[in-house]
C-alpha cells in the first residue's frame, strides 16, 4: 500500500481533501487545489477542502485538464487515491462541453454529443418548455430569449451548456487608453491585466462571456477599460453603488481618450444613457412595491450594448439575473475579488455571466509588488462578568450581537489607534450603534447608507488628502471605495459568516502603498462565543488565499 510520509494531502472517497499545513510542500499544494477545489474549514493543522462540479468546470472552462486535476492528486497524496475519485473528476468535468448552443438559421440548436443525452434532456421536466422541436437524435431547436435560461437550468441539473451561438455587435465606439493620466504620469496595463483581458476574449466566439478574478487593489477597472476599448462598442457598467460608479468615470476619463460626453450616469440623481453609461444594482432593483415591476429594467435595452460589465459579480442581485438570462447575445465581464456568494448563486453566476476566465493568487501579486503585504490579526476578547451572564441567557441571534458588540473590544480599539498613529486607519463594523459611540468616543468621521452621497465623497477625500488619519465605516465601505492610502483595518463586528466580506475588507487596505508597502487587518472577537465560530468562516477564503490569521488573547 502506498504511503508517501512527506506528502501532506490525504484525498478522501467523498470527493474531500485534507492538506497537512506543517509539511514542506504546504504551499505549492495549496496554490495547486485552489485551481480545483473549494476551501471549506481551515483550522491549524489540517485544512479540509471539497472538489464540487462547479469547481471543476469553472476549471474545466480556465483550461485545466482532467489529467492535470488527476495529476495533482496522484503526486501529492500521502496515500493512494481511492480509485472512484478520478473517475468521478473524469465523468463530471467531461460533461463540460457534452452539450453546446450553435446558431441555426431558425434561432439556436443544443447539440448533443451523444443521443441518450439528448433524450435525457428532453425528458427533464425544467427543460421541456425550453426546447422546441427536435431536429435529429442529437439536436433540438431552442428559442433565442430562452438561451439564458436553459443555460441556467441546465446546469442547475448537472449538465453545463458550453455557449458557441457567439455575440450581436453593439453600437461602434471607438477610443484608446492613454500613455499617460491627465496629470502627467506614466501609466500601462500590467502583464496579468493583459493576460486577463486576453482570457476574457479567448477565441472570439466562446469568448466574451465570463468573469475575471483578481484581489482588491489589483487594477480590475483597468481590466475592464482594456475590455472596452478592445472590443470598441457601446458598454453598460453596472456597479455596487453611486460612490463605486464615480471613482469608474474618475478611471474613465483618466486612462482613455472617452470624454465628458461620452460617459453618462444612471442614477437616482441622474438619468443619462450614453455611449458609456454606469450605473448601480440598487437602482435597476427598485420598484415601488413587492407586486410591482422593477423600474428601471428596460435600461438593458435603452441602447445597442456590446458589452455589460458587472462590477463586484459576487454581489449581483437574485432580480437581476432574470434580465442577464435575456441578454446572453451581448458580451458580459463579471469583475471580483471572489466567486463566493453568501446565497449559494455561484452556478447561476457561470451560467447567465460565464465561467471563470482568469484568476490571480493574492499572495503571487503580493510577492511582486502589486499589492500590499498584509499581516491578519484575530484579537479574541473575553466578556465582563455581566456581559456574560447576558450572553448565557440570549437566543441565538441575541447572543451573536451581544458578541459582536461586547464593550471590551473600545480599550483594544484605541491601543491600537494608538499604536498606528502614524498610519491611515479604517474602523469597519456592522452595528450601527457600536460605530456611532466608536466615532463620538474618538471624534472620527462616520460614514453610513445613511450619509448623504456628497457628504460621503467629502468625507473619503479628505481621508485621501490627508486632512483625516482615521475613519469609521459601515457596511457602505466593503465594497469599491478607493482608499489608497489606508494601510490599517479594525474590524470590530462582521456579518456572520460571511467571507466575501471578509476578503473585502482587507482589501480596502491592500493598494500598494510608497515606500512601506505593509498593511495590518485586525478583527476583534469575542472569545468563546458564537462570534469566534462565525469569524473562523469569514476567513476561509483568505485563508485558502495564503494568509495566516495570528492569534492573540490579551489578558
Amino acid at each position: 500500500m502506498r504511503y508517501v510520509p512527506e506528502n501532506p494531502l490525504i484525498v478522501q472517497s467523498d470527493h474531500s481533501l485534507l492538506l497537512e499545513t506543517m509539511g514542506p510542500h504546504f504551499t505549492q499544494v495549496r496554490d495547486a487545489l485552489v485551481r480545483f477545489a473549494e476551501l471549506v474549514k481551515s483550522p491549524e493543522y489540517v485544512h479540509t477542502y471539497r472538489v464540487t462540479p462547479l469547481s471543476l468546470w469553472n476549471a474545466a472552462a480556465a483550461g485545466v485538464g482532467v489529467d492535470e486535476v488527476n495529476e495533482a492528486l496522484g503526486r501529492w497524496s500521502k496515500y493512494e487515491v481511492p480509485p472512484n475519485v478520478p473517475v468521478w473528476i473524469r465523468e463530471t468535468m467531461g460533461r463540460y462541453g457534452r452539450l453546446q448552443l450553435l446558431p441555426h438559421e431558425q434561432g439556436l440548436v443544443l447539440e448533443a454529443t451523444e443521443a441518450v443525452l439528448m433524450t435525457e434532456v428532453r425528458n427533464t421536466k425544467a427543460c421541456r418548455d425550453l426546447l422546441g422541436p427536435e431536429l435529429d437524435e442529437h439536436r433540438s431547436l431552442v428559442a433565442l430569449n430562452d438561451r439564458g435560461l436553459l443555460k441556467q437550468v441546465l446546469t442547475r441539473i448537472g449538465h453545463p451548456v458550453q455557449d458557441r451561438v457567439g455575440y450581436v455587435d453593439g453600437e461602434a465606439l471607438e477610443f484608446k487608453m492613454r500613455d499617460t493620466t491627465l496629470s502627467g504620469d506614466d501609466w500601462g496595463l500590467r502583464d496579468y491585466q493583459v493576460h486577463a483581458v486576453d482570457a476574457f476574449y479567448g477565441d472570439g466566439i466562446e469568448g466574451g462571456s465570463g468573469v475575471v478574478v483578481l484581489p482588491c487593489g489589483a487594477g480590475k477597472t483597468m481590466v475592464g477599460l482594456a475590455a472596452m476599448a478592445k472590443l470598441g462598442m457601446r458598454t453598460l457598467i453596472l456597479c455596487t453603488n453611486v460612490t463605486a460608479l464615480r471613482q469608474w468615470r474618475t478611471e474613465l476619463l483618466d486612462k482613455s481618450t472617452l470624454t465628458e460626453d461620452d460617459i453618462g450616469e444612471y442614477s437616482g440623481a441622474t438619468k443619462q444613457i450614453r455611449p458609456v453609461t454606469l450605473s448601480t444594482y440598487q437602482i435597476l432593483t427598485y420598484r415601488r412595491s413587492k407586486q410591482d415591476d422593477f423600474v428601471h429594467f428596460g435600461l438593458f435595452d435603452e441602447a445597442r450594448w456590446g458589452l455589460v460589465v458587472y462590477d463586484e459579480v459576487h454581489l449581483l442581485p437574485a432580480p437581476i439575473f432574470r434580465s442577464v438570462a435575456l441578454l446572453q447575445a451581448r458580451r458580459r465581464l463579471g469583475l471580483t475579488a471572489t466567486l463566493v456568494r453568501e446565497d449559494g448563486k455561484q452556478g447561476d453566476v457561470f451560467a447567465l455571466i460565464g465561467p471563470k476566465r482568469f484568476d490571480m493568487p493574492w499572495k503571487d501579486l503580493e510577492h511582486q509588488g502589486w499589492i500590499a503585504s498584509a499581516s491578519c490579526t484575530e484579537i479574541r476578547i473575553g466578556f465582563s462578568d455581566e456581559d456574560r451572564l447576558r450572553y448565557a441567557t440570549a437566543d441565538d441571534r441575541e447572543k451573536f450581537r451581544i458578541a459582536a458588540t461586547n464593550a471590551r473590544k473600545g480599550p483594544m480599539v484605541e491601543k491600537l489607534l494608538d499604536k498606528h498613529q502614524a498610519d491611515k486607519v479604517l474602523i469597519l463594523g456592522m452595528y450601527l450603534d457600536q460605530l456611532e459611540w466608536i466615532s463620538r468616543r474618538w471624534k472620527l468621521p462616520l460614514v453610513t447608507g445613511k450619509t448623504p452621497q456628497k457628504k460621503r465623497d467629502e468625507l473619503f477625500e479628505s481621508f485621501r488628502n490627508g486632512e483625516r488619519a482615521a475613519m469609521v465605516v459601515s457596511k457602505v465601505g466593503n465594497f469599491s471605495v478607493d482608499l489608497p492610502d489606508a494601510s490599517v483595518a479594525i474590524q470590530v463586528s462582521g456579518t456572520w459568516g460571511s467571507r466575501q466580506e471578509e476578503a473585502q475588507r482587507l482589501g480596502r487596505i491592500l493598494r500598494p502603498k510608497k515606500g512601506d508597502n505593509r498593511a495590518h487587518f485586525y478583527t476583534l472577537v469575542t472569545r468563546d462565543s458564537t462570534e469566534q465560530h462565525f469569524a473562523e468562516k469569514r476567513q476561509l477564503f483568505l485563508t485558502e488565499q495564503g494568509y495566516a490569521y495570528v492569534i492573540e488573547l490579551p489578558q
